[in-house]
């Protein structure tokens, strides 16, 4: 693990090299975060305590920004996902990107390329709220060009956070 300067002098954020223990601990979080460290221990060779250890230690990195749950939308009764493409005017991106990130319905928000696109998902209880939400919300907010909207027909795959 070393630390790099730019020619500018600006410092660049440390990378940290995962050898192949954190990239095991890593993948068995994936597949399932609420293992034990006796049991995740157990399945890749280390003790519990090693084990709580690199796990901290990959916390405290930020490499492990978090631990959380997926939830099935259907089986809690919201029926309607949607993508959408939002053109925003480059003086209003941070803001409006700033309201979308504080509205419940939306799950995942990325500054994309080109001038200023925002790509928005987002999940609502039927079309009814997705309406309410497009015609009360976004639409209102200052700055808003163009929006595009996908509905979601079938779900293949779905993946929290990254594989390495």
């Amino acid at each position: 693990m070393s630390e790099k300067r730019s020619s500018k002098g600006g410092e660049i954020p440390q990378m940290y090299n995962l050898d192949e223990m954190d990239r095991k601990i890593i993948a068995a979080l994936h597949h399932n975060s609420r293992i034990s460290y006796t049991d995740l221990g157990t399945q890749i060779g280390l003790s519990r305590v090693a084990v709580q250890a690199r796990i901290n230690a990959l916390s405290e990195k930020g490499i492990i920004e978090r631990f959380t749950v997926v939830i099935n939308p259907g089986k809690v009764g919201l029926q309607v996902s949607a993508f959408f493409n939002v053109d925003v005017e480059p003086p209003f991106l941070d803001e409006v990107a700033e309201k979308l990130d504080e509205e419940p319905a939306v799950t995942s928000l990325y500054h994309m390329t080109g001038p200023s696109t925002l790509h928005m998902h987002g999940i609502f209880a039927d079309m009814e709220e997705m309406e309410q939400f497009l015609l009360e919300k976004l639409y209102k907010m200052p700055g808003i060009v163009k929006v595009e909207s996908q509905l979601l027909l079938k779900r293949y795959k779905s993946r929290m956070g990254m594989r390495l």
